[in-house]
C-alpha cells in the first residue's frame, strides 16, 4: 500500500507538469462539487476506522490512506474555489504540488510503519 501511494504521487507530480507545459483549463464548480462529495464519503471512512488506526499495520495504513483522501479532498475544494476567484489554473497546479507531496509522505509513513513491523 505505502509502495502504491507513492507512486500515486509521483504520477500526480507527472500530471501537474504535463498540464504546466500545455495548459489545463480546470472547471471550478465541478472540482468543488465533486471534492465535497469525496470529502463526506472520506471523512465517514476515516471515523469508522479512526478507533482502529493504532492496531495492526494494515489498519494504520488504511487510516493514512484516508487521511490523505481527507486532505486531497480539501485541496480540491480549496482549489476550485481559488481557481474561481483568480480565472487562473496555477491555484490547481499549486495545490496538487501539496497534496501530491502529502500523498507521497503518506506513503513513506505506510512503508516505515511495515518495516518497523517486520523488524518486531
Amino acid at each position: 500500500n505505502g509502495s502504491t501511494q507513492v507512486i500515486l504521487g509521483l504520477m500526480v507530480l507527472v500530471d501537474i507538469f504535463r498540464r504546466f507545459i500545455y495548459g489545463s483549463e480546470p472547471v471550478s464548480e465541478l472540482m468543488m462539487g465533486i471534492g465535497l462529495l469525496a470529502l463526506l464519503a472520506n471523512i465517514t471512512c476515516l471515523l469508522l476506522i479512526s478507533k482502529h488506526r493504532h492496531s495492526d499495520v494494515n489498519m494504520r495504513a488504511s487510516w493514512i490512506c484516508s487521511q490523505n483522501d481527507v486532505i486531497a479532498n480539501i485541496g480540491v475544494i480549496l482549489a476550485g474555489f481559488l481557481v474561481l476567484m483568480t480565472q487562473s489554473n496555477l491555484p490547481d497546479l499549486i495545490i496538487g504540488l501539496i497534496v501530491a507531496g502529502f500523498i507521497i509522505h503518506g506513503g513513506a509513513r505506510i512503508l516505515i510503519a511495515a518495516r518497523n513491523t517486520a523488524c518486531t
